[in-house]
C-alpha cells in the first residue's frame, strides 16, 4: 500500500481505539521501552507530546519517569513554526511550559532552544510503520526534515500502537528509517 492508502487506514483505526484501550497500549508501550532501551548514555532525549483526539500513544508516561529516574538525561519537544513550516526545539521544563497550537498539538510557549546535534534519540511519532523500519506519519514531512538535521548516530525510535506492515510501496531518499520501533508486544529493530 502507499503512504496515501495507509494514512486513510490507520488514522481510522486509530479512531477506533478506546480511550481505556489507548491507556493500556500507551503503559504496555512505556513497559516495552523501558526494558529495551539503554539509557546510561544518552544525555538527551527528543519526544513528541501526545496529540489526544488523534489518538497517539502517551509519551508522558515515559517522560515523568526519565525525569524522575534518570536525572541527567534532558528531555527535548518539539514546536511546530508554521511561519517557515517547519518544528522547532526546545527542552521541556513542565507541563506548565505547554500551550496548544492551531492544529490541537500541545507544544512548548517559550524556553531554550535544544540544538539537534546533541540529540541523542528520537521518539518519533507515526501511524504506521513497515518491517524495513520506513514510517508514516501524517504528511507534512516535519520529523523527516528534522531527523535530517540529527547526528547520523542519532536513535531513532518509532512509537506504534499497531505492529508493522509488510512494505511501504512509496518510500523515498527523503525517509528517514527508523532505528528501531516499540510496540504494546515488542520491539522491532531495523
Amino acid at each position: 500500500m502507499t503512504k496515501v492508502e495507509l494514512r486513510k487506514r490507520y488514522l481510522q483505526k486509530r479512531k477506533d481505539v478506546t480511550s481505556t484501550e489507548l491507556h493500556q497500549l500507551s503503559y504496555n508501550i512505556y513497559q516495552q521501552f523501558f526494558a529495551f532501551v539503554d539509557l546510561s548514555s544518552i544525555k538527551i532525549v527528543h519526544t513528541f507530546i501526545p496529540i489526544a483526539k488523534n489518538g497517539e500513544p502517551d509519551t508522558l508516561l515515559i517522560i515523568d519517569r526519565i525525569r524522575r529516574e534518570f536525572p541527567h538525561i534532558r528531555i527535548s519537544i518539539p514546536k511546530i513554526n508554521t511561519a517557515i513550516d517547519s518544528m522547532e526545539n526546545f527542552f521541556f521544563e513542565g507541563l506548565h511550559q505547554l500551550e496548544e497550537n492551531s492544529m490541537g498539538i500541545k507544544q512548548s510557549k517559550q524556553g531554550l532552544p535544544t540544538v539537534s546535534q546533541k540529540i541523542d534519540l528520537v521518539l518519533v511519532p507515526l501511524l504506521i510503520f513497515d518491517e524495513q523500519g520506513n514510517r508514516v506519519g501524517y504528511g507534512k514531512g516535519y520529523y523527516d526534515k528534522f531527523l535530517a538535521t540529527c547526528r547520523p548516530d542519532c536513535q531513532k525510535i518509532g512509537i506504534s500502537i499497531f505492529p508493522p506492515v509488510k512494505s511501504i510501496q512509496d518510500t523515498n531518499d527523503y525517509d528517514f528509517k527508523l532505528t528501531a520501533c516499540v510496540t504494546p508486544e515488542k520491539i522491532y529493530l531495523f
